[in-house]
């Protein structure tokens, strides 16, 4: 019987590089290479800043396997190479800052058991059972973000926090959701990620169930809001 292998998609090949980059970043960090200590204090220089900003990154972020087509899938246009692009830039620069001056690594890839998308690391920084409404608002301006500009700006803001507490995030998930977040739609697809996201960082009880926080019900949309966001900074 023969096995039909569905063809990588564009997000999922932004997704692997982003982890292949920053889990050889990670682990030179780690180990006190200086390569990797020199390269991420490079990187946190263009955190919440547009990609081509700085011309000091471009040697750091190769971007050149997005230039080369997988076995059965085709070629990216010039439109997905730039949000690509964009989206690793905004990923690599912002774990770098979540790595600084930390001994563990900041990366942490999201499983089924070991929550580490960013509504789950939100989620994280409340206690058990209670919504602390001034870092949940943090989540939801990111997600009405009119721009990539400005949700790099404001996850950025989310980054300082979980770096303070010690809360790993799954960069290369957070790489192909940018992506997904520049496509006509995709804001929206991935603002319902990080709501799902922000309910399944629990431990499950008896009957499988996520406990939900106090006052949050199963179907709320934790990143969006009815009021008019006038911040666009």
């Amino acid at each position: 019987m023969t096995t039909v292998t569905a063809p990588v998609t564009p997000r999922e090949r932004v997704a692997r590089l982003a982890a292949d980059h920053i889990d050889d970043l990670q682990r030179g960090y780690l180990a006190d290479r200086s390569r990797a200590v020199a390269a991420l204090a490079r990187l946190r220089r263009g955190a919440g800043r547009e990609a081509g900003q700085l011309s000091d990154l471009w040697s750091l972020i190769d971007t050149g396997p997005l230039h080369r087509t997988p076995d059965g899938a085709r070629p990216l246009g010039e439109s997905e190479l730039v949000r690509a692009e964009d989206a690793l830039h905004v990923a690599l620069t912002l774990y770098a800052l979540h790595q600084q001056s930390r001994r563990s690594g900041m990366h942490q890839p999201d499983r089924p058991d070991h929550r580490r998308g960013l509504g789950a690391a939100v989620r994280r920084m409340m206690k058990p059972g209670e919504i602390d409404e001034p870092v949940h608002k943090r989540l939801v301006r990111a997600g009405t973000a009119p721009d990539l500009a400005t949700l790099a700006q404001r996850l950025r803001d989310i980054v300082v926090l979980l770096r303070r507490e010690d809360i790993g995030l799954d960069y290369a998930l957070l790489a192909g959701q940018l992506y997904t977040w520049q496509r006509p739609g995709g804001a929206d697809t991935v603002r319902r990620e990080w709501g799902r996201s922000f309910h399944a960082w629990h431990d499950k009880p008896k009957d499988g169930r996520p406990p939900l926080a106090a006052g949050v019900t199963a179907d709320t949309d934790t990143t969006s809001t009815t009021d008019t966001d006038k911040d666009a900074s």
